[in-house]
């Protein structure tokens, strides 16, 4: 069956306008870096990137793209070396800073180790202490880690998500260790799927939470205004607040709920 050419450079243009219109809802590749939180460090690791808050010895964000392919990887397992950073310039928080773990805090992950699984360098760096921040041990292995199970779930059924996650930093806060590591009162975590253009954030307390995560959802704009923080700002003005300002429960496919 012969196709004119005229066919054929119409399909071409359809493809080329889509595309295009596609690229115009993004400014940047790095679509899930937040803007940067005065002159704190910015370091980008082989699978993430954080900024690193010297005040508070942690991140005030971590950010990734997570694929689909890499969220449903099981390659590698957990390589448990924590260890400092040393990428950070003024020297990151310390393993000391949170012994004996037992009878205090949790080393807890702002980027999931499970979520680097596909590789044995991201899972090694996930290790680093500046993914880490003070977590009550009943979060950190309850209700958060349900949350990350249903990024992953969501980064597999929507073809790859974008996150960011981090703690809720403010003056005052208790510390602990030699290098005065805040000990958070809340943590967040934004999630982006583009292809859907839509958006959800968590604000979740740093406590044994006996009800669903899901019940600490709320608008990516409710996040910012917890955290001062500005998120997906490569998203063209017009896409970033239609994602940011609503929250629609509807739009999400929710797995893990416990």
């Amino acid at each position: 069956m012969k196709i004119s050419i005229k066919i054929v450079w119409s399909v071409i243009l359809i493809i080329a306008v889509f595309s295009s219109c596609k690229k115009k809802l993004v400014n940047s590749d790095k679509i899930e870096l937040p803007a940067a939180v005065g002159d704190h460090q910015i370091i980008e690791h082989f699978a993430y990137t954080l900024s690193y808050n010297e005040e508070h010895e942690q991140a005030d964000w971590v950010a990734y793209e997570l694929t689909k392919e890499e969220a449903s990887s099981t390659t590698y397992n957990r390589t448990d070396d924590f260890r400092a950073d040393p990428s950070v310039t003024t020297g990151s928080a310390d393993l000391s800073d949170y012994q004996p773990t037992k009878n205090t805090y949790a080393r807890g992950h702002m980027a999931p180790a499970a979520d680097f699984r596909w590789s044995e360098k991201a899972m090694s760096e996930s290790f680093y202490m500046s993914n880490m921040s003070p977590q009550v041990h009943a979060f950190n292995e309850g209700k958060w880690m349900w949350l990350e199970s249903e990024v992953r779930h969501w980064a597999e059924i929507y073809n790859g998500v974008y996150v960011v996650t981090g703690p809720v930093l403010k003056e005052g806060l208790p510390t602990i260790g030699t290098n005065k590591v805040s000990v958070p009162e809340r943590y967040y975590k934004v999630i982006l799927d583009l292809d859907e253009e839509k958006g959800i954030g968590f604000l979740m307390p740093n406590k044994d939470i006996e009800d669903s995560f899901k019940d600490y959802a709320v608008s990516i704009d409710d996040v910012e205004a917890a955290t001062g923080l500005d998120f997906f700002p490569a998203l063209d003005d017009k896409t970033e607040e239609k994602i940011e300002s609503t929250l629609n429960m509807s739009l999400w496919d929710f797995k893990y709920y416990k």
